[in-house]
């Protein structure tokens, strides 16, 4: 039986099924200098959050040994609580107006050529942190003009004046994660909805950036699910995507359903390929930023 196709389980806790083998995370590297402690030199000498971090990425090391990470802008405390997500949530501080800058730098100081930049929700502000994203790319491209940067956003209540603030900064890549499949919304993102963030993705296609998208799949979904979401997603223009394992961060959080063997994911990138995306990455490990710089149309096969 296809594993995508069996019954979704209760979402109260229990143990998850035992980590197969292809979840496993080897370090690509074996250099008397550890580009892991550069990356973390930059990040914490700034004072700077990472989703790496604050998310409980699998692939920090894997990601910092190739001198990448995914800044994630105003805080490190989200206003929305998300059952599959380790950021934490609560009553969030002031945003930091230096912050945009100490990103900047550290791009600048790890010369980066493929920069992601993502945020908590930030409810509590009428732009959503809008401006605090346009002042970050801008100052990112003042000290790296060649620099290609993407942008993980949250959906700004689809707020359309949020949204002209994000554009005008004029962002290579604009991501937003759909997460899962519409059924499962109420369950992984309650404060989220699968059309306003369909609706915001297909405004960013119609005022012409390259958009991006993403799911984490061993929820509960199906495979049919996961086609009619990749359906969805092709529907309002979206050009890019991504499919991974979801991985429980605590056990508090949302458990493993299934753990999902690479060849369905392998099918699934084939499925992607047959519906136009220029790029499907798609694999257990595979997260919304994981070698962001080789999903781009000019980089990927």
């Amino acid at each position: 039986m296809n594993p995508l196709k069996k019954k979704p389980r209760s979402t109260g806790y229990q143990p998850p099924p035992e980590k197969p083998d292809w979840l496993k995370v080897r370090l690509p590297f074996r250099e008397k200098e550890n580009p892991v402690d550069l990356v973390r030199s930059s990040v914490e000498g700034g004072k700077l959050n990472t989703v790496c971090e604050s998310a409980s990425c699998p692939n920090l090391n894997h990601c910092w040994s190739r001198r990448t990470a995914t800044y994630m802008l105003a805080g490190d405390i989200c206003t929305r609580r998300c059952s599959y997500c380790d950021v934490a949530f609560g009553k969030p501080f002031a945003l930091d107006p230096e912050e945009p800058l100490r990103v900047a730098e550290s791009a600048k100081a790890l010369d980066l050529k493929h920069v992601v930049i993502t945020s908590v929700n930030r409810d509590d502000l009428s732009d959503g942190a809008a401006n605090h994203y346009k002042k970050t790319v801008e100052l990112i491209r003042e000290r790296l003009p060649e620099c290609k940067i993407e942008i993980l956003v949250p959906d700004f209540k689809m707020k359309e004046e949020s949204l002209e603030i994000i554009y005008s900064s004029k962002p290579d890549i604009f991501n937003h994660n759909l997460e899962t499949v519409e059924r499962l919304f109420p369950t992984v993102a309650p404060a989220k909805k699968y059309e306003r963030s369909l609706n915001v993705l297909q405004h960013a296609s119609e005022k012409g950036f390259l958009t991006k998208s993403g799911l984490i799949l061993g929820l509960g979904e199906t495979l049919e699910e996961v086609h009619a979401t990749l359906k969805d997603l092709r529907a309002v223009g979206v050009q890019m995507v991504t499919l991974g394992q979801y991985l429980q961060p605590t056990p508090t959080h949302l458990p493993v359903s299934e753990y999902i063997r690479p060849e369905v994911f392998k099918d699934l990138k084939e499925y992607g390929k047959s519906l136009g995306f220029r790029t499907v990455f798609s694999g257990p490990l595979v997260r919304s930023s994981y070698h962001a710089d080789e999903q781009v149309p000019w980089f990927a096969n």
